[in-house]
């Protein structure tokens, strides 16, 4: 979650292994409780996974790695296949390492089901909008699950932008610090996570364009020293509107504490946030049980992963669309990789206009 997605099984990263189930005409309405598929049983599943159990959901889990013990701890069901998984649930939610995603949300959307899918939902957009085209023209949901939007700080400040009280925004700032994921090896793989830009910073890259509008330009830096091992970026962005975003982004030295803050400057006011700093929003992030410590802890309120998957599972059952659709997880990753195209040339990056294509 904020700061990285923890790490699914690492043998998924190759995608699934399956045959091919298809679907025809429209997908019937979700059965209640719905019935679930969790791909990957790494740290972020077990975010999900009592978000799941709330809602009452019926859980199928399907990972090479791992979800024996998942499910002994959730009361969930083991797929022994990819395929078994597909036959079991209504509404697919991937949970693997970023390289396999393509493969899974196809394969899933292949056999008419409902999609969610970690972020970065993937390092390829035209393929990524190819699948929301298909997901479009078959009725289904797609989802990414990009959960900063429903954590309380990050929810206020968009109101407040979006109702006026700062007036215009002008200079908006993010930071994201956390630990070096070198619990998994596939995060320093830039191939198969796009690096810290595209997997821990692509939060708050998001979250600036959720709350200061398009982004038109990015100008990015890098500083890494594989000894400790520790890297730091940080992203300008310009807005549309001529707002500036800077997104800074740390991963940290072993037993870095989980922290974030903001500050957003309008013509008519300021909004300051530090998770070090609100005692209702006090953030440490320890040892998870998946093994990632760069997620924050968000007893302090119902569970932002809870409340993404509520939003999402309603819209499947005919409710208002989600705050974020899979168009915006393309535009997301469409920004991160400009910003790693600077910081490979030096050079500022045009972002081209978002595809009105991605389908919702």
């Amino acid at each position: 979650m904020p700061g990285s997605r923890s790490p699914g099984p690492r043998a998924e990263s190759t995608g699934p292994k399956l045959t091919a189930l298809t679907s025809k005409g429209s997908h019937p309405m979700l059965h209640t409780p719905p019935r679930v598929g969790l791909v990957g049983a790494g740290g972020i599943s077990h975010a999900h996974a009592p978000g799941l159990l709330e809602l009452g959901a019926s859980v199928t889990v399907f990972s090479e790695h791992g979800a024996e013990e998942l499910s002994r701890r959730y009361g969930f069901t083991v797929a022994s296949t990819f395929d078994e998984l597909l036959e079991r649930s209504e509404v697919v939610d991937i949970c693997t390492p970023t390289s396999s995603h393509l493969e899974y949300v196809g394969a899933a959307l292949a056999a008419g089901r409902h999609v969610i899918c970690e972020k970065p939902v993937s390092l390829d957009p035209e393929a990524a909008a190819e699948l929301g085209r298909t997901a479009e023209a078959r009725g289904l949901g797609l989802f990414p699950a990009h959960v900063v939007r429903w954590f309380p700080a990050y929810v206020a400040a968009q109101r407040a932008v979006s109702c006026g009280e700062l007036g215009s925004p002008a200079v908006l700032r993010f930071s994201r610090i956390g630990e070096y994921p070198s619990w998994s090896q596939w995060f320093a793989d830039e191939q198969h996570s796009g690096g810290i830009v595209a997997d821990q910073m692509i939060h708050d890259l998001d979250i600036a364009r959720w709350i200061a509008g398009e982004v038109v330009e990015v100008f990015a830096t890098r500083v890494a020293d594989d000894t400790a091992p520790a890297v730091s970026a940080q992203v300008l962005l310009t807005h549309e509107n001529d707002a500036i975003s800077a997104v800074n982004g740390i991963w940290g030295a072993a037993g870095t504490t989980f922290r974030t803050a903001f500050s957003i400057a309008g013509d008519q006011g300021m909004l300051r946030y530090d998770s070090t700093e609100s005692g209702s929003f006090r953030l440490d992030g320890g040892k998870g049980d998946g093994g990632a410590s760069d997620r924050p802890d968000s007893s302090f309120t119902e569970s932002p992963y809870l409340l993404e998957l509520r939003e999402f599972i309603d819209a499947v059952r005919g409710g208002a669309t989600p705050r974020v659709t899979w168009a915006d997880g393309i535009r997301a990753v469409e920004i991160a990789l400009a910003a790693n195209a600077s910081i490979a040339t030096g050079q500022p990056v045009r972002v081209s206009e978002p595809s009105r294509k991605a389908a919702a």
